[in-house]
Parts: structure tokens; sequence; C-alpha cells
């Protein structure tokens, strides 16, 4: 690895490698507080950790490591570096490059109060947002900053277990080479892949850059400030709906059993003698086989055999309601209620879920550790999950949401005029999405008393939330038999898509 990288010991020092550097790449190195040292990936979590060191790069193949709580060796003046840190991470006239920002930015806003202010430059954002060859994105996984600084750069990173041989950082001496090496070399690779990537952008999408710079990174400070602050959380509530779900799950699993016998259907009722007893035992038709071919048993299955006996046998279609009651209990328990209660952190209370803000394929935010963007909404929900983020006493919770904003955007890309008419004028796009697909007058699609307004509007939701995902006939079908109970054949629904393509022109041009 190439790069001049020196320890700095005070502010002098600091002040004179910045100089009037306009762009300045930074990193923090952590490590647990001595209660947590002991707790696995404690030193990432701003709550239990503390800043070790920090480091700072403003041109390519230099830096400084400034050291801050090391064990041993000379650290630099505690409240002097901080005053300098927080005046550093607050001016308005430093482009401020960090690799994870999001990280950087919890750990500021946890442990010196600061939320960074812009200009700021996310390195990982940017390296989402270009290609790694000529067809495909890079993904989160292939953006971490070891990886582009082997693929990009052409050098090879030490790495963290390498440079800490099973130790923690503050336990390395402040002034060794490879800890000021280490440390130093992440701000330094930072600063070239904002140059790399900036190059990029001019020659291939331009427009990248302005998304990276003023909307992906300033929202990796305030997804940093999120993470710091977790949900609040009611855990005696979630603790008295865990009993009640078990409770109910045992007087299912008793129907059920009163049905099938001593069959032991296990935690989802897929077990192998489940599956026996369904396929071998009552010789019920496998609708449908998993990718190696064996009889599936999923949800959608479950359902096909439901209709299947409420012709052939309807003295089982009852166990497939319990089945799937069950298994909606275990969903809820094992995920909302059990997984939740894991991750509730033993030193604020709170849940503290990894937020990603380019974390799927389509560009959307995603969630883990746990999944707190996927609660089951009140009409789905016999539990009331949504009632364990409990606002702290004198405060609010607000619950915001943007309306139809797919369609929208969607309307705005087609340009076609009669989608964009609807929302000029206020109008309900359900109402003329009916209307297109079933030939009747705007003032019938939205009148709630006429026959089949129930379904029809259901069918026109799904239509339109498809379509902008290239929703076929077939895939409308499956859509509307398994999350709405409407039949239709695939003729049937092809018709559907060809009405709305008809009264929606620019749809498919603008598709194509």
């Amino acid at each position: 690895m190439t790069g001049k990288y020196n320890c700095a010991n005070s502010i002098a020092e600091i002040k004179n490698y910045i100089g009037d550097s306009r762009i300045v790449a930074f990193d923090f190195e952590t490590a647990p507080d001595e209660q947590y040292r002991g707790e696995d990936k404690a030193a990432l979590d701003p709550a239990k950790a503390h800043i070790v060191g920090c480091s700072f790069s403003v041109s390519e193949g230099t830096g400084i490591y400034v050291p801050i709580k090391h064990l041993s060796g000379q650290n630099v003046d505690e409240e002097e570096f901080f005053a300098f840190l927080r005046d550093f991470l607050s001016d308005k006239n430093i482009i401020k490059v960090a690799h994870n920002l999001a990280f950087e930015s919890s750990m500021a806003y946890a442990k010196l109060g600061v939320v960074i202010q812009e200009p700021v430059y996310d390195t990982i954002c940017a390296a989402q947002m270009t290609r790694k060859n000529d067809f495909v994105f890079r993904s989160l996984g292939e953006s971490g900053l070891k990886k582009l600084a082997c693929d990009i750069c052409g050098e090879k990173l030490p790495t963290f277990e390498d440079t800490t041989n099973g130790r923690h950082f503050d336990e390395l001496k402040a002034d060794d080479e490879a800890t000021v090496r280490y440390g130093a070399a992440d701000s330094d690779f930072a600063l070239r892949l904002y140059h790399r990537f900036n190059e990029w952008f001019a020659e291939h999408l331009p427009k990248h850059r302005y998304i990276v710079e003023h909307i992906e990174s300033p929202a990796a400070v305030y997804i940093g400030v999120m993470r710091a602050n977790g949900l609040p959380v009611n855990r005696e509530l979630m603790e008295a709906k865990k009993a009640d779900a078990e409770n109910e799950m045992k007087r299912i699993r008793e129907e059920i059993r009163f049905v099938i016998g001593d069959i032991n259907i296990g935690s989802n009722c897929s077990t192998k003698a489940f599956k026996n007893y369904l396929y071998e035992e009552m010789n019920l038709p496998a609708l449908k086989q998993t990718g190696i071919g064996a009889a599936a048993l999923d949800d959608e299955t479950l359902m096909l055999l439901q209709e299947w006996c409420n012709i052939n046998r309807p003295e089982l279609s009852k166990l497939f309601s319990l089945v799937q009651e069950y298994r909606r209990w275990g969903k809820i328990k094992s995920t909302y209620i059990d997984g939740y209660l894991k991750h509730i952190s033993t030193t604020t209370g709170h849940i503290h879920p990894d937020m990603l803000a380019l974390g799927t394929e389509t560009g959307r935010m995603c969630c883990r550790n746990p999944n707190a963007q996927n609660m089951p909404r009140k009409g789905n929900d016999p539990i009331g999950v949504r009632n364990f983020i409990q606002a702290p006493d004198g405060h609010l919770m607000l619950s915001l949401d943007f309306s139809q904003i797919e369609l929208r955007v969607g309307a705005f890309y087609c340009r076609d005029e009669k989608m964009i008419g609807v929302y000029r004028d206020n109008g309900d796009i359900h109402v003329s999405t009916t209307s297109v697909i079933f030939g009747v007058s705007y003032d019938e699609a939205a009148d709630k008393h006429a026959e089949n307004y129930k379904e029809r509007r259901t069918i026109a939701k799904n239509v339109n939330f498809g379509t902008f995902y290239g929703l076929y006939p077939r895939g409308l079908q499956k859509t509307l038999k398994f999350k709405a109970g409407i039949n239709k054949t695939v003729d049937e629904c092809a018709e559907i898509i060809d009405n709305l393509k008809q009264g929606y022109k620019r749809l498919s041009v603008w598709q194509e």
C-alpha cells in the first residue's frame, strides 16, 4: 500500500496539514466502552462505543491519524480536539468526505451532539450510483472501502483483523506505524474514490453526482442521527402481547390436532411429517412444486389446496384456514415480538435498526436488525405491532406518507394527459382507472353503491400499482387471486391491461 501517513498529536499539526483545503476526507476509529468490551460489534454501536482516533486526508497518497483515546502512546488533548472537530464538522465551506457517512454521523451526533453540516459526500453512496461494468450498478455488498480500493485504485488495504489481531483498536499503540497506516488510509482512499467517482460521473452520468452530493449524502447524515436516536418501545406491552400470541398459537394448535391427530406441525406447519400427512395419507394433489421438484407448502399452495378441498374434500377445508391462521400468528410472534425484543438496546431501551439508503436494487431504503419498515397494518394485525413504538412522555409521534407517490411520479414521466389531469383536478386515480379498464363513466366508477364497486376498485388499485413495474396478465391474475381473493382468467387479465394502455396511451410508449 502506497501513501505518506503521519501521526498528529496537536491541533497545530492538524491545522497545518489541512491548511485552507476545501475538500477533506475524514474517518473515525472506535472501540467499545469498558462495560461492553466483551460484546460482539459493540464498537459499531454509538451507545456503547467511543471515538478512539480520527484521520484526515486532503491530497491523494497522504493522510494524518489523530489518536484520541489509545491505552498506550501519546494522545491528542481530547477536549481541544473535540472542540476542533465540532467546528470542522459544522463548517459549511468544507466538503466533508467519508466512506459510510451514516456511521460517522451517528458517532458525531451521539458523542459530540453535532449534526454534520453540508456540503458532505458519502463515497459508499457514490459507489452505488456508478456502474461496475457496462450493464450493472454496484450493489451495497460490492461497495466496501477495501474492495473498492482494490478494484478501482489497484491497492490492497490491510484488514481490521490483520491490523488488530483480535484486539480492540484502542489497545493498539497510538503512534505505531500499523495503527497510523490503517487509520489514515481510510481517509486517503475515501478521498481517492471521491475523485475517481466524480470523474466517472462527468463522463457517464453527470446527474448522478448531483444526486450523491445533494440528496443521498445529506440523507446519510440524518440516517446516522436516526440510528443513534433509535425507536422508543414499550417493552412491557411487547411481553404482554407475546403471551397473548403464544396462547393463541396454542389454541389453534389444539384445533389442528383435533383434525390431524398427534402429528408434529412444528413452528410453521412445514414439517416433513405434516407434508407426508397431506400428500401421502390424505392423497392431496401436489398443486405446486418447489425449485427441486418437491411438493410445496407455502402460503400460495395452502390457498390452492383449500380451494381444491372446497370442491373435492370439504371436510379438510377448515384445516387450511387454521394452518394459515397459525402461520400468521407465528410470523407476528417470531418477527415482530421475539425479533424486536432481541434488538432492544440494554443501554438505551430503544431499538436501533440499520437503515440502508440504497440497500435495494430499486434504490429504495431498507432496514435490518430488525426490519422496522414492514410492520403490518391495522387490518392484518390482531396484535397491534405498531403500538410497540411509543413516543416518550411529553412528545408526539407523527405518521406521514406520500399520497400515491409512485403513480404521481409515473404520471409525470409518462406525460399522459389523462393521468396528469386526474392529479391536477384533485381526482381519484383509482376511480379513473376503474373507468378506463371497465368502460364505465367516472361517476359510475366513483359510486360506492354501484354493483361490483369494491371488486372493480380492488382490481384498479392492483393494476395501477403493478403497471409501472411491468405487470403482465399472468402476474395480475396471481396478484388478484392471492392478495385480493379475486379470480380472473389470464385472458380477462390481459383485457384489463390492454384497456388500461388504451385509456392511458402514453403509458405503454413510456414503458417501451
